[in-house]
C-alpha cells in the first residue's frame, strides 16, 4: 500500500493542502500561460521563471485555503501580478544601475530579425506600450483571460480593463504599423 504525498500538511477551515497529483494538475494547466504573463511583465526569462515558480510555491503554501477551487487560475495570476508590482517597487527603491549609463552597451537589433514580424516583435512592441496597458493586454492575449478575470487579477473595475485593452490595442497596432511601413520602405529602397 503506497503512501499519499501532499505538498504540505496545512489545515485551515477543514481544507487540507492539495495532494501532489492535484498540485501537478494545476501546474500542468497553468504554468505556460502564467509564465508568458510573467515574461510579458518582466521581459526577462529568468525573472519570469522565478516569478512563476514563486506563484506556485505560494499556492502550495496557502492557495488551498481558497474557498472556490474554480478560482485557482485567477488566484495564481493575481498573486503573480502582486509579486511583480512588489518587486518593481523594490527595484525603484534600490535600483541596480541607471539605464542611461549603460545604453551604449546594450545589443542592437540584428537586421535579419528586424525584417520579420513575429511573436518576439509583438512582445517587444508590447513592452514599449505605456505601463497601464501592458498587463491587461498580456493577460488578454497571452493568458487568454476574460475581462472579468483581468479585472479581478489587476483589482480594477471591468470598465477600466475594457478601456485599457482598447487603447492598448490601438497603440500596439500603430507601433506595429510603423514597423511594417519602415520594413517595406527598406525593401523598396534596396530594390
Amino acid at each position: 500500500m503506497g503512501t499519499r504525498r501532499s505538498v504540505g500538511h496545512h489545515r485551515s477551515g477543514g481544507k487540507s493542502a492539495p495532494s501532489a497529483a492535484e498540485f501537478e494538475r494545476l501546474v500542468n494547466a497553468y504554468y505556460r500561460p502564467l509564465y508568458r504573463f510573467a515574461l510579458s511583465l518582466t521581459h526577462n526569462e529568468g525573472e519570469a521563471s522565478d516569478m512563476t515558480q514563486q506563484a506556485f510555491s505560494m499556492w502550495a503554501g496557502r492557495g488551498y485555503q481558497l474557498r472556490d477551487g474554480t478560482k485557482a487560475k485567477t488566484w495564481l495570476f493575481t498573486t503573480l501580478h502582486r509579486e511583480f508590482l512588489q518587486a518593481r517597487r523594490q527595484q525603484r527603491r534600490f535600483p541596480h544601475y541607471p539605464l542611461d549609463e549603460v545604453s551604449d552597451e546594450l545589443p542592437g537589433i540584428l537586421p535579419a530579425t528586424d525584417d520579420r514580424l513575429d511573436a518576439s516583435s509583438v512582445l517587444q512592441a508590447l513592452a514599449r506600450l505605456a505601463e497601464p496597458y501592458q498587463a491587461p493586454l498580456a493577460l488578454f492575449y497571452l493568458g487568454e483571460h476574460s475581462y472579468k478575470e483581468i479585472a479581478e487579477i489587476l483589482q480594477v473595475p471591468i470598465g477600466t480593463v475594457q478601456s485599457r485593452i482598447a487603447r492598448g490595442k490601438t497603440q500596439l497596432h500603430r507601433m506595429l504599423g510603423r514597423r511594417e511601413a519602415a520594413r517595406e520602405a527598406k525593401q523598396v529602397h534596396r530594390g
